[in-house]
């Protein structure tokens, strides 16, 4: 029963399309071969490679894979092949083959939260049983997983055929280690505008515990998702891999944990709560914002304090335009934030507190992009009267240029964004405050919004000079709230009522 505001997606295999149109540049270069065969145990994975040409580097994205790994050779050869530290000693000249064993049980106990999974099912990254050679430029590698029957595979790869078990690996910025899932878990194609969510949902060791069901998990996903539609109409990938770990009665809250990873395609792991009703995971932002992370292309460290800034403004003005915060609140929730990092490591610059990785300069990292965002998404309200607004600049962005098989840096993504803007205003702000001690002072600007603040409180004043700008970045999309309110009906939420979650 979803409403007109659900349906502004292309179709169902519109999705499915537009990442072949992303990846099948790949096919124009080297294009490796790769067959992984797995027991029904899931104890042992037998891996062929075949390279497109004569290769004489492959290595492992994680120090720890060779722990994993046995019988080495080149195909045909019974010569073993030698290890150094991540990396195979390969014979003199290259290899054009070479098959090896992977102890697959053992790397299941890498991450210790898989024994708290039903045995059914498991993740396990590609960085501990994936030796590969280097790929540039438009190589490729097409991996095809044999699987014994009722065993499923879920990896952040584009498929290369949606009924088949084989994928298509292409370069990208390897940011951290993705989730491969394996055996026999719940997966679900979700739609939302502009692009289809693969889900996999994994169960727990106890199936009590899962009184969420994988019904809520998929309205509340669903819902979520397309909440981060409301910047510019569509969601900021065609086709993302969703991981969604059960965390039994966390204490955090409904979400404890969420992150992105962009390795051979982006992924999306989030432990969720799953004794937890859906009107409480609906109150979650986490969610939100690492969606909202899709928008922007994945940035060097150095530069991280503009990712998770750009991400923690629109978790709060989303959640406003879906109705989940009043106005009143998620301009709160912003000046809030901007307080913790003003507060945060004043000595510092945010180029500076992101380079080095300081603990204690964390607030300052997640809340100098928004103040950023902000003085941007405002700039180019009140220069175009409201005809050009961060939404519009960050969808053009999409349109040229994501997802990104690169790393960009913070200026390289600041000047692309005023290439495609119609005036250059974010560069502009870069220069002033990246390398500068302190923080992005927003409070000049709120001021100007109307965005009033007492002691107890914050409030929104009539009047104020940029007033419709203000009430413009936050309006509510009638649509979206008319879903979350049939959404606590259906569900049986009484006097629900979502976004009092906390916030970093």
């Amino acid at each position: 029963m979803l409403s007109s505001f659900l349906q502004r997606a292309h179709g169902p295999g519109a999705a499915f399309l537009a990442a072949c149109l992303y990846c099948s540049g790949a096919h124009a270069g080297n294009l490796h071969e790769y067959r992984i065969e797995i027991d029904r145990s899931m104890s042992r994975m037998q891996v062929e490679a075949r390279f497109d040409a004569w290769v004489d580097t492959v290595t492992a994205s994680s120090n720890d894979a060779g722990d994993y790994l046995s019988e080495v050779r080149g195909c045909g050869d019974t010569s073993p092949i030698r290890l150094r530290n991540r990396r195979m000693m390969l014979p003199v000249g290259g290899i054009r083959c070479l098959t090896y064993t992977v102890d697959l049980a053992g790397a299941a106990q890498h991450r210790g939260y898989n024994n708290a999974l039903s045995p059914g099912n498991v993740v396990i990254s590609p960085s501990l049983w994936l030796w590969r050679p280097r790929l540039d430029g438009d190589a490729g590698i097409e991996i095809d997983f044999e699987l014994p029957p009722g065993m499923q595979v879920a990896v952040p790869w584009q498929a290369i055929d949606p009924e088949s078990h084989r994928y298509l690996l292409t370069s990208s910025p390897q940011t951290s280690n993705a989730p491969a899932v394996f055996g026999n878990f719940h997966y679900r194609e979700v739609e939302v505008p502009g692009a289809t969510l693969r889900v996999s949902l994994l169960k727990s060791e106890d199936p009590a515990d899962d009184r969420l069901g994988i019904t809520a998990i998929e309205e509340w996903l669903r819902t979520t998702a397309t909440d981060v539609t409301l910047a510019y109409g569509r969601f900021p990938n065609p086709s993302p891999q969703v991981v969604v770990i059960p965390a039994v009665d966390s204490r955090r809250s409904a979400v404890p944990y969420g992150r992105v990873i962009r390795d051979g395609g982006e992924a999306i792991e989030l432990f969720v709560d799953v004794t937890r009703p859906l009107e409480v995971l609906l109150d979650d932002w986490t969610a939100t914002h690492e969606f909202s992370h899709l928008m922007l292309p994945y940035l060097a460290s150095e530069h991280r304090w503009v990712s998770e800034g750009f991400a923690q403004y629109y978790q709060n003005v989303l959640l406003a335009r879906s109705g989940s915060y009043d106005a009143a609140e998620a301009w709160r929730k912003l000046y809030e934030g901007f307080e913790r990092g003003r507060l945060s490591r004043p000595e510092l610059s945010p180029n500076a507190a992101a380079e080095r990785g300081i603990r204690s300069a964390r607030m300052k990292i997640y809340w100098s992009g928004a103040a950023l965002a902000l003085m941007a998404d405002v700039e180019l309200r009140a220069r175009s009267g409201g005809r050009e607004t961060l939404d519009d600049v960050l969808g053009r962005l999409q349109a040229c240029c994501l997802p990104s098989a690169q790393v960009w840096t913070g200026p390289e993504l600041f000047a692309k964004l005023d290439s495609l803007a119609s005036h250059p205003v974010f560069m502009p702000l870069y220069r002033r405050y990246a390398d500068t001690a302190g923080f992005p002072d927003a409070r000049p600007l709120l001021a100007r919004l109307g965005v009033h603040v007492t002691a107890s409180d914050v409030q929104l004043r009539r009047g104020a000079d940029l007033q419709a700008i203000r009430t413009a970045i936050t309006k509510t999309d009638p649509a979206a709230a008319r879903w979350r309110e049939q959404l606590a009906v259906q569900h049986g939420a009484s006097g629900f009522r979502a976004g009092t979650a906390g916030s970093p």
